[in-house]
């Protein structure tokens, strides 16, 4: 398992969840939501630099197919554009299929309502998609998802 933290994104339309591990790459916690747009990039970035991240790792969202949706090709291009300001740190694609469903029944588990969910959701989210990638790493010994290269 390679020691530092790593940032976790859930891109949505309007607001973009970001998670952060430990240094030990052990536990995924909420970090904030940021206002999706184009000061988002630059306020992940600020994070990132903050917490001196490893790897910033960015949630694909496939159809249960598996296939690339108008989403999933969203995202992807918004990491490509994440990649080309982040360098050198590295920005990543996980697979992300049924993050937010798994987030919104683990906040109503634990009590929240679903408009209390509304300002948190994408941050739980968020934490999925990192702790998924925390754990294969540490069960399979491989770096998770795909490296995104910047666009030239």
């Amino acid at each position: 398992m390679r020691h530092g933290v790593r940032i976790g994104v859930d891109v949505g339309d309007v607001r973009i969840g970001v998670s952060a591990s430990d240094p030990s790459g052990i536990l995924a916690t909420p970090v904030e939501t940021v206002a999706a747009g184009p000061d988002s990039i630059r306020d992940i970035l600020n994070i990132a630099d903050d917490r001196q991240a490893l790897e910033i790792v960015v949630g694909l969202p496939r159809s249960l197919s598996g296939g690339m949706g108008p989403a999933a090709r969203k995202v992807r291009a918004y990491a490509e554009e994440l990649a080309a300001a982040s360098a050198p740190t590295p920005v990543r694609l996980v697979d992300e299929r049924m993050s937010t469903v798994t987030a919104q029944q683990s906040l109503r588990q634990a009590g929240r309502k679903a408009k209390q969910q509304r300002a948190v959701v994408d941050q739980a989210a968020a934490v999925v998609i990192l702790q998924s990638a925390l754990d294969v790493e540490r069960t399979s010994g491989r770096v998770p998802g795909d490296l995104v290269e910047a666009p030239r």
